[in-house]
């Protein structure tokens, strides 16, 4: 599918509760070709991409490491011998550990690639190792698995951090970008508009974190996800206990929560 002018998106064929309808792999550029998010390990994936491309790939760039995002790059890149733009793994056992980078952008770097340059932005939160990529001409920002389309994304600590997810939502505000290509699902419009509802979320969820300790008075992390989810299908539960542990932990950096042998309660001033 055609998104923008010289930008292409074909979705893998990994649908399911957490990919949504399949991890977006986006091709930009037409003579020179970037991958941004090459997927998962798949043939027909793979043909698909290298058939789309008409074999003009020269740059494979990743927004992280997660297993539905970035084990296809080995494969495309010795086929083609682009060259892999990305983050390092980090090392939390749920990464893609084959996914080894010839170069890490700095943040804010602007990567020279052919006719469509992208501006690497670090965006830590989901994962330590998230980077957003802004390709100015059209105003739009590749966000993996930073923002998605209709739900928020999970926060799996210890990597992904609650905190710096916040923070990275702030410091994209500052970037000009009318449109958000997420790694699942369709193209947002109004994306900065999208920041401010995806951090409005995020916050009224931890005030609710802070609700249902002040009632409960004390909780396990099971007990608390209940609660706190009572609002989410409980076969989503088990992500969502993942989220709540990072809203938790920020809690208790903050001072406002703390935990004693799996624990937890209200810090009490």
């Amino acid at each position: 599918m055609s998104l923008a002018a010289g930008v292409r998106r074909i979705v893998a064929g990994n649908a399911g509760l957490m990919t949504g309808p399949g991890t977006n792999t986006y091709l930009v550029g037409s003579r020179d070709v970037t991958v941004l998010d090459p997927g998962p390990d798949d043939d027909r994936h793979f043909d698909a991409i290298m058939s789309a491309a008409d074999g003009a790939i020269r740059w494979i760039v990743v927004t992280h490491t997660h297993q539905d995002h970035s084990p296809l790059a080995k494969r495309l890149a010795a086929q083609t011998g682009a060259e892999l733009i990305g983050l390092p793994p980090p090392q939390d056992g749920r990464q893609d550990t084959t996914f080894v980078p010839s170069h890490s952008p700095a943040d804010g770097e602007r990567l020279a690639l052919g006719e469509m340059p992208l501006i690497a932005i670090h965006t830590p939160g989901h994962a330590s190792n998230c980077v957003c990529y802004l390709l100015q001409q059209e105003r739009l920002l590749f966000t993996g698995d930073h923002v998605l389309e209709g739900v928020s994304p999970v926060i799996i600590p210890p990597d992904g951090d609650m905190a710096a997810y916040l923070h990275s939502l702030d410091k994209l505000q500052a970037y000009d970008f009318e449109f958000i290509a997420p790694g699942h699902g369709g193209v947002m419009e109004r994306g900065k508009q999208a920041l401010v509802s995806l951090k409005r979320h995020r916050l009224s969820r931890e005030d609710k974190v802070l609700r249902c300790l002040g009632r409960l008075g004390f909780a396990t992390l099971d007990v608390l996800t209940t609660a706190v989810y009572d609002d989410v299908p409980v076969e989503r539960h088990r992500w969502a206990r993942l989220s709540l542990e990072a809203h938790l932990i920020k809690l208790a950096r903050e001072a406002r929560a703390t935990a004693q042998d799996g624990i937890w309660r209200l810090r009490q001033l």
